[in-house]
């Protein structure tokens, strides 16, 4: 995906869904840049600062930054941030559907798709189905229970880059093996 404004030329937006994947994550993961210049010489391999927004199932927000160590040297660690909305208990948030099914009810039409919205989700995918049939392709196949198709970590390890999940625990690389 491509968003076309000098904020963001060149940053790359990858999504990654499934169904029957090995758990439910509904995650935003933003991982910043590194820095041209290191201002901590004795740190040569920094871990990248990320934010992760946790949508579902277990909302939350997660920081990961690197922090000076106290003291005289110039050494940094990772730090964590952690906050879930289940801190205030069972009656924080309504499942999805009670949400849905409540604002139907008093004639809230905030969280349901427009025609507009929906008009425009089909000219998003009529392109990629055309393509898949031009081709003869299929979409990758992956084994239910599992983190979804290998062809999903190639696709963004082309880039240099990998796939996180947060698992709204910890950081940590969204294939066991990875």
């Amino acid at each position: 995906m491509l968003v076309n404004n000098w904020r963001w030329q060149g940053v790359p937006f990858y999504l990654r869904t499934g169904k029957a994947l090995k758990r439910k994550a509904s995650e935003i993961i933003l991982q910043f840049k590194r820095v041209p210049v290191l201002l901590f010489p004795e740190d040569t391999d920094l871990t990248p600062n990320r934010i992760s927004l946790c949508i579902q199932p277990d909302e939350g927000l997660h920081l990961r930054f690197e922090a000076k160590v106290p003291g005289a040297g110039m050494k940094t660690s990772a730090v964590n941030m952690v906050f879930h909305y289940q801190q205030f208990g069972k009656k924080g948030l309504p499942e999805a559907y009670e949400r849905l099914l409540l604002d139907a009810m008093h004639g809230d039409p905030s969280l349901f798709a427009r025609s507009d919205e929906i008009e425009m989700s089909w000219r998003l995918v009529d392109p990629l189905i055309s393509g898949w049939e031009s081709q003869g392709a299929e979409p990758a196949l992956y084994e239910k229970g599992s983190w979804g198709p290998s062809e999903a970590d190639q696709l963004i390890a082309r880039d240099g880059r990998r796939s996180w999940l947060l698992g709204c625990i910890e950081l940590k690389p969204a294939r066991e093996d990875a």
